[in-house]
């Protein structure tokens, strides 16, 4: 089925994403009903139900002492999120009284995979402004929710300025707006990045590496690094 398997991924087990599907596309029915159109066994149909009402999905009308079920509004698949979201962020308020009260002012971490791009976006949150060069967008592209998590950052005033290779120039990076954008000549394969006390270096193909860097001066020298390159830079 098309959407069962992005049901799984949203939190529903194989048979809950089958009967679920079943009772938004024909409407209200029976166990009986669904168990027969679907080929799965009724006492099977009446614990995946139950599961669903659980989550939220399903609920039931009586009549003439019969039960008829029907699947709820789809955006209460969000409901788990938002507990889990909730959940999570009290855990990290709780956590984070467990740091050292004392401000490390240098430290270098790595990260790799796709949670090395979300890390990315998540200590962008932390700043107003980025500068970046040798920008390539494959941190974008990498991402499906990067037009998003874009979003969100202009949304929190995040402003900024990077230099790309003019084969990136309709890239979507370029179109955001509140990012100024110039072009060079050269392409490449590392992008770095400039943020409050931070220096960035990521490279994004198969397997996405980053590599973070604290240190002031560090950020300092960068900074002007990167104004030398955007004086060269064309519009």
């Amino acid at each position: 089925m098309e959407f069962e398997e992005p049901l799984r991924k949203a939190g529903l087990t194989g048979n809950e994403s089958i009967v679920f599907i079943q009772l938004l596309k024909y409407g209200e029915q029976s166990a009986n009903e669904v168990s027969k159109r679907i080929g799965m066994d009724r006492t099977l149909t009446y614990t995946v139900l139950n599961h669903l009402i659980e989550k939220g999905l399903v609920n039931y009308v009586k009549k003439s002492d019969k039960k008829f079920f029907k699947a709820t509004d789809p955006s209460n698949l969000l409901n788990s999120i938002k507990e889990k979201e909730i959940f999570v962020k009290e855990l990290v308020s709780k956590l984070k009284t467990m740091e050292k009260g004392k401000a490390i002012e240098q430290e270098v971490n790595v990260y790799e995979g796709k949670e090395a791009i979300r890390n990315m976006y998540n200590l962008f949150r932390k700043h107003k402004e980025m500068l970046s060069f040798g920008a390539t967008g494959r941190a974008y592209d990498y991402l499906y929710e990067s037009p998003a998590l874009t979003k969100e950052l202009i949304k929190q005033g995040m402003k900024g300025r990077i230099i790309t290779s003019r084969k990136y120039k309709d890239h979507p990076m370029t179109k955001i707006k509140t990012i100024d954008t110039r072009y060079v000549d050269y392409e490449s394969e590392v992008t770095t990045t400039i943020f409050g006390n931070y220096v960035m270096n990521h490279i994004a193909k198969e397997k996405p590496l980053v590599i973070l860097i604290k240190n002031k001066e560090m950020a300092e020298t960068y900074r002007k690094h990167f104004e030398l390159l955007w004086g060269m830079a064309e519009s």
